[in-house]
């Protein structure tokens, strides 16, 4: 992964987190243990701080950046859809950012809420945990059931299983030319965990 330091200040990421090469880690950046990644994320920690905690994850082009005094805060088992920015934002314990949103500074998502895809969650925003947050600009539409929260947690498992999975497999290879009748394919068994749509 290309990581960066500025002014002395190296990231730092727990051998047993998974950061993906193309993601780009600078400065003042904690990656805690069991944490997620993904491809072409931004991590930059050149103003403020950027800490993941134990189990969160970041998935693919997602940025997170802060105006200069202000963190970014992904608590335990927090999870960031794929292209959400977040900026100065604390994301809280078991809570999830869906697919393109935005969290913008000194906004707090409490825990066990899920922030909607393609929000813009705006400076200051403060809610109840287990919050159903959409829209944009973002408000709270309701409490999350019982069950929603448990399907948000199964969703944050299989990206710590991922964690797993890329340490003991992912490696950078040659596409094949043409698919033979011995490969395999990469479909999960999931077990009970399905989008929410079908449930």
């Amino acid at each position: 992964m290309p990581s960066y330091s500025i002014e002395g200040i190296q990231p730092v990421v727990h051998p047993s987190a998974y950061v993906h090469p193309t993601a780009v880690l600078i400065g003042d950046v904690w990656i805690g243990p069991g944490c997620y990644v993904g491809p072409s994320a931004s991590l930059r920690g050149d103003f403020g701080r950027i800490v993941l905690k134990e189990g969160s994850n970041i998935q693919d082009t997602c940025v997170a950046h802060a105006f200069p005094g202000k963190d970014v805060v992904v608590e335990k088992d927090g999870h960031v859809g794929h292209g959400a920015i977040l900026h100065g934002c604390v994301v809280g314990e078991g809570a999830m950012v869906g697919m393109n949103a935005v969290v913008m500074d000194d906004a707090v998502i409490a825990s066990r809420s899920i922030v909607g895809a393609g929000a813009l969650v705006k400076a200051g925003f403060q809610c109840d945990p287990a919050s159903l947050i959409v829209g944009a600009p973002a408000k709270v539409l309701r409490t999350l059931s019982d069950d929603e929260v448990a399907w948000k947690a199964k969703g944050t498992e299989e990206y710590q299983r991922l964690t797993r999975r890329c340490h003991a497999s992912l490696q950078e290879c040659k596409p094949l030319e043409e698919a033979g009748s011995e490969r395999s394919d990469a479909r999960v068994d999931a077990g009970s965990y399905r989008p929410k749509h079908e449930n």
